[in-house]
């Protein structure tokens, strides 16, 4: 009973079974109809006698009644077949195109209303397709356009959640993902909670949600320097959402630091020689000096400014072009033995004078390597005695020295200079290869200045040689620096 009940049911909500309904209903009444105003004059018709005829005459109303309905059931069926087949066609290729199949089409050929159906649908199918490829085709196109970006690259919606990222953006948000304490916590905890801005984006993104216009900002994060770009998202009118474009400007925040130090201290360093050779000058000419002694006396520091200023503007000279990659190197097989003893008696007298004890530790056998510029390593070892006698007291010592080393199975040799000086106090030691830096925050003048940039080019030069310097310092204990060069040639220090 159940299973006739579910095919009726079935067959009443299909358009076969309201159809064949309708025309049932139709002649049922028709028939009613019929019958109620001619089955009275059947008896009429006929008299008494022909009682079987009349009986006759009402079955063949009835058969005819039968024949009716079966006719017009039939008729209904194959009506409704011309109607229905199409229309299941029409709903199973919407069904296909609801699935993704965007390439479905409808196989209906006639030229009535519900060929032009077809047709439309077919069209239709057809553009949603184009639209379709059109669109994959721009979401490809986009998706490796930020992929290939370097630039770190966030979609938020309203709501503050991420909706589309590439790759570096990704990463980003998993980097800043734990950056909390180190930003402003008034954040209402209700925003905090839903919002997946991170904390160093979210016053931006607000400022730029609540303003509806681009706006910039420089963040310092996790010891880096980002630039941010956030601009809003907008429809008909309504912020929806904002994309930030992120660049890591680390490295051009240093360089312009560094410009501007090194416009600072060139400023500070040329400035005081000259105000010096420009005051003593115009004393000798305006005879405000009487004595011979007093004049001499200012000769000297104009000489000795002088001396100064040429090897302020020599060193600026040697590390620009070490740094822009100009500098000759004459590299050829040398014996450093004979470096460290040249440099070794170049100062032997200077450091007499100042009764400091210049010794020198080498071995019996040479201390070979295949490529170096042996003018540039006496510059580099110049320049270190130079530092250690300004800054060594008298009767204290300096030790140069040379030996061979073995560093993860490669063969270098190692100098140094080891002094018993004031030392560089712990916080310097990091900073001291930096052009213009210096332990003397009061940059005193006198005979321990320099300009500044001996160390940095003794730097520049060690690692054109592919070597490394080290250095070991603390106030008061003195002051050891270690160069490791390889004998090799073209072998670096990893």
């Amino acid at each position: 009973m159940g299973m006739w009940q579910r095919l009726a049911g079935k067959l009443w909500r299909s358009v076969v079974g309201k159809l064949w309904a309708t025309i049932m209903l139709l002649v049922a009444v028709v028939l009613l109809i019929v019958g109620v105003f001619l089955l009275q004059y059947v008896d009429i018709w006929f008299d008494d006698n022909s009682h079987d005829s009349s009986h006759q005459v009402k079955v063949l109303f009835v058969f005819t009644a039968i024949i009716g309905f079966l006719l017009s059931t039939f008729f209904a069926f194959f009506l409704s077949k011309k109607i229905q087949q199409p229309l299941l066609q029409l709903k199973d290729a919407a069904v296909s195109i609801s699935q993704g199949n965007y390439s479905t089409r409808v196989n209906i050929r006639s030229s009535d209303e519900i060929g032009e159906l077809a047709d439309t649908f077919n069209h239709m199918t057809e553009q949603l397709d184009k639209l379709i490829h059109d669109l994959n085709h721009e979401k490809n196109h986009l998706a490796s356009i930020l992929r290939s970006m370097g630039d770190s690259v966030i979609t938020f919606d309203a709501d503050g959640k991420v909706i589309l990222t590439n790759p570096s953006g990704h990463l980003l948000i998993n980097q800043w993902s734990g950056v909390e304490l180190a930003w402003q916590e008034d954040t209402p905890d209700a925003i905090a909670s839903k919002s997946e801005v991170p904390l160093p984006l979210r016053e931006l993104f607000q400022t730029v949600m609540e303003e509806g216009r681009d706006a910039t900002d420089k963040l310092h994060v996790l010891s880096s320097v980002w630039s941010v770009v956030m601009a809003p998202l907008q429809s008909k009118g309504v912020v929806r959402g904002a994309v930030a474009v992120i660049r890591n400007v680390t490295e051009e925040h240093k360089l312009e630091k560094l410009r501007k130090d090194f416009v600072a201290n060139i400023s500070h360093e040329i400035r005081t020689p000259l105000s010096m050779l420009q005051g003593y000058s115009e004393a000798l000419l305006d005879d405000i000096v009487v004595s011979e002694e007093d004049r001499k006396e200012l000769v000297q520091v104009i000489y000795d400014e002088s001396l100064r200023m040429g090897r302020l503007v020599n060193d600026f000279l040697d590390i620009a072009r070490m740094e822009a990659g100009h500098v000759d190197m004459n590299f050829q097989e040398v014996d450093l033995r004979h470096v460290v003893k040249r440099v070794h008696r170049k100062f032997q007298v200077y450091a007499k004078e100042r009764e400091v004890k210049l010794l020198a530790e080498l071995p019996r056998e040479p201390l070979s390597v295949k490529e170096a510029d042996e003018d540039r390593l006496e510059q580099v070892l110049t320049n270190l005695l130079d530092n250690a006698l300004r800054h060594t007291p008298s009767g204290k010592s300096i030790t140069i020295g040379g030996k061979q080393e073995t560093v993860n199975g490669s063969q270098y040799v190692q100098l140094s200079v080891r002094d018993e000086g004031q030392g560089i106090p712990s916080e310097d030691v990091p900073y001291i290869f930096e052009r213009f830096y210096k332990a003397d925050k009061a940059r005193k003048r006198g005979s321990s200045s320099g300009t500044g940039l001996g160390l940095a080019i003794v730097k520049n030069l060690i690692d054109l040689h592919q070597g490394r310097i080290v250095v070991e310092s603390s106030a008061g204990a003195g002051t050891s620096f270690t160069l490791l060069i390889p004998v090799e040639a073209h072998q670096s220090l990893s």
